[in-house]
């Protein structure tokens, strides 16, 4: 495998792994209240892509590094301030979707430079695919936020 996918696996598993600690966070902030049942599937979802791209990695030769980076840490933050002043409610729904987006962009880099490897290109796809549904969840339930206030 050429080291361009791999850096761009290398990119989504981090990301995922980040994703993955922001719902953490933002599901013990909620305290069972609010959106925590798309907390937990947000988690389950970037928990079991950061674990496809770990085995790609590993079966590539390289390390998969499971720590994530600083974007750990920032998504954190937010959810615990967020939760503090707004609370964790459909209020946080358009930055949610917009991280979504932006870990859909990455897999659309990814895809174009994996077009050569087969199984690399059906696990990336599968993957935005769910990103994707659940986008459209996200922005279904903002909708319904967002007429419920008005």
């Amino acid at each position: 495998m050429d080291t361009n996918i791999l850096d761009h696996l290398k990119t989504l598993h981090t990301a995922a792994i980040d994703a993955r600690n922001g719902y953490e966070e933002a599901l013990e902030d909620a305290e069972g209240k609010g959106l925590t049942s798309l907390f937990r599937d947000m988690i389950a979802l970037h928990h079991a892509n950061a674990e496809e791209l770990g085995a790609l990695l590993i079966n590539a030769g390289e390390e998969a590094d499971d720590s994530g980076s600083f974007m750990s840490v920032v998504h954190k933050t937010i959810m615990s301030v967020r939760s503090l002043f707004d609370g964790l409610d459909g209020s946080v729904l358009p930055g949610l979707i917009d991280g979504e987006k932006r870990n859909v962009a990455k897999y659309d880099d990814a895809i174009a430079a994996a077009s050569a490897a087969p199984t690399v290109l059906a696990t990336l796809t599968a993957q935005r695919s769910k990103i994707r549904d659940k986008i459209a969840l996200m922005e279904q339930q903002n909708a319904a936020y967002e007429a419920a206030k008005a």
